[in-house]
């Protein structure tokens, strides 16, 4: 006979925090967000943590190393998309690993036979208004020579005036060599009273570029998750059908954790994968997921998983619980898998982080989902809105949006996510093509998330992660409260806004 739940399960939205009182000690400078990554034994700390409790998702429309990159600076990870090649995913890697604050691949250049014309054009596509010439017109070309916006007059010089007449000369340019570090490349700007200082190797070769105003932006990144030889951090994400050819050449490239990308994780595939990793990398973690209640969890737990991801058909773009109608609400998840957790904690003494994958739609939802037991929530959605997301920006109407599709999508075609065995290919999506809002830059708006998410610890009386899972008190609200929460009842002076009400 069929097992049925005799309980309702509700999403994220269908709850609020009751506050607790705020001491003078509960502001959001006290309150640290640092939570654990990947499993560890009772009283020994985990190995890896993350600076804030975020993480970007397994999706090509969002992981890709710009993002890894941005993320990283600000205490997050990504996990770097697996539907594509393993040699492009690779790249990408290494790209977010060699990345060093403040030292820019430069990506406009030319040659010296190229024209005024081209170099408009390029400002113009770039919006960088220095070019390093190299003799190949490549990013890591021989350097002959530096163009910005103050060597030419467009009033005055003809379209067709060739870059090798208007460059400074490499013989003209102070320059450093590959390995100085940023402080020396920073005393060399100001000394010299430059607004860039390129970076070449011991055969002239362009290795990078320091821009003045770089100098002040690398103080903004107080929460750069780093690993142990001050590199930036990244996840990898990987499928449970060519691991044994990806999985080694991710560990060569430098990947810190990878992490299993499936829409159910409740499987043999993944015991097998995990295995498989615990067995040939000791030093590599592994998440796995997805699952949504007590047996899954402990199958991955019991396998070796060092994180679980929580969520099957939340997400914004997702269609498995419309396609096969299986899943859970993502609130009611996350509370029975934390159940499952502290109890699987209580009797092996190892503690398992537990990712909230999905169902994220305000920042306070971030927040519930913490104080409900994930130790982290992973995203998609969110961060796609981004200038450093890998889609294109359009202008529709009078708004800008971003490109956003999900991996069960035919653009996707990922369907080794699915974990079902037989033969290859989608015969059905689990997920749409769409758009988002765009947002602007990933910094201000996760700084903007973060302010929102401290300020509500500080209303519960928590001064970090583990305080408000012990004080948090959580109240399930009616479909009448969920509207009295938001502007009702009134006029906005917005009137294009007017319909919404």
């Amino acid at each position: 006979m069929a097992l049925y739940y005799d309980e309702t399960s509700y999403t994220f939205n269908e709850f609020l925090l009751v506050p607790n009182l705020t001491k003078k000690s509960n502001t959001p400078d006290n309150v640290s967000l640092i939570t654990s990554l990947v499993r560890y034994k009772k009283n020994e700390g985990t190995p890896l943590k993350l600076n804030i409790p975020i993480v970007s998702s397994v999706m090509q429309s969002v992981s890709n190393d710009t993002l890894g990159i941005s993320l990283a600076r600000n205490g997050g990870l990504s996990f770097i998309f697996h539907s594509q090649m393993i040699e492009k995913q690779v790249q990408m890697i290494r790209n977010v690993k060699s990345y060093k604050a403040g030292f820019v691949k430069s990506d406009s250049n030319l040659k010296p036979d190229n024209t005024l014309k081209d170099i408009l054009a390029l400002i113009d596509k770039t919006g960088h208004s220095t070019i390093p010439v190299t003799e190949d017109g490549t990013p890591i070309g021989k350097l002959l020579g530096l163009v910005t916006s103050r060597d030419f007059r467009i009033t005055k010089d003809p379209l067709d005036k060739k870059v090798k007449d208007i460059m400074t000369p490499y013989s003209k340019l102070v320059y450093g060599r590959k390995g100085i570090s940023l402080k020396d490349s920073n005393n060399i700007i100001w000394t010299q009273k430059l607004n860039c200082l390129p970076i070449i190797d011991e055969k002239d070769f362009l290795d990078s570029l320091v821009f003045r105003k770089d100098i002040i932006e690398h103080d903004n990144y107080p929460n750069e998750l780093l690993d142990s030889h001050k590199r930036l951090m990244v996840g990898a994400g990987i499928n449970t059908r060519d691991y044994k050819e990806r999985i080694p050449e991710l560990i060569k490239a430098g990947a810190d954790i990878l992490c299993i990308d499936s829409s159910d994780g409740f499987s043999e595939w993944q015991k097998d994968t995990i295995e498989y990793v615990k067995k040939n990398y000791k030093n590599m973690y592994i998440g796995a997921g997805n699952i949504v209640e007590e047996e899954g969890f402990n199958y991955l737990a019991d396998a070796g998983a060092d994180f679980i991801k929580i969520g099957i058909g939340p997400a914004s773009i997702c269609t498995t619980r419309e396609q096969k109608g299986i899943g859970m609400g993502q609130a009611t998840a996350v509370m029975k898998v934390n159940e499952a957790r502290n109890k699987y904690f209580k009797n092996t003494g190892i503690y398992m982080p537990l990712c909230a994958d999905g169902g994220i739609v305000q920042d306070y939802h971030i927040t519930l989902a913490l104080a409900m037991g994930a130790d982290f929530v992973m995203m998609g959605r969110y961060f796609a809105r981004f200038d450093e997301s890998p889609t294109n920006k359009i202008k529709i109407g009078n708004n800008y949006v971003k490109e956003y599709w999900a991996e069960g999508s035919n653009r996707a075609r990922n369907w080794q996510r699915y974990d079902l065995g037989g033969s290859e290919g989608l015969h059905f999506e689990e997920g749409i093509d769409s758009y988002v809002p765009y947002a602007g830059s990933l910094k201000s708006n996760v700084d903007v998330t973060i302010s929102k998410i401290k300020a509500t610890f500080a209303n519960c009386g928590a001064n970090d992660i583990k305080e408000l899972q012990e004080k948090a008190r959580i109240i399930r609200v009616s479909a009448a409260s969920i509207v009295e929460s938001k502007p009702h009842d009134i006029i906005p002076k917005n009137y294009n806004e007017i319909a919404e009400y």
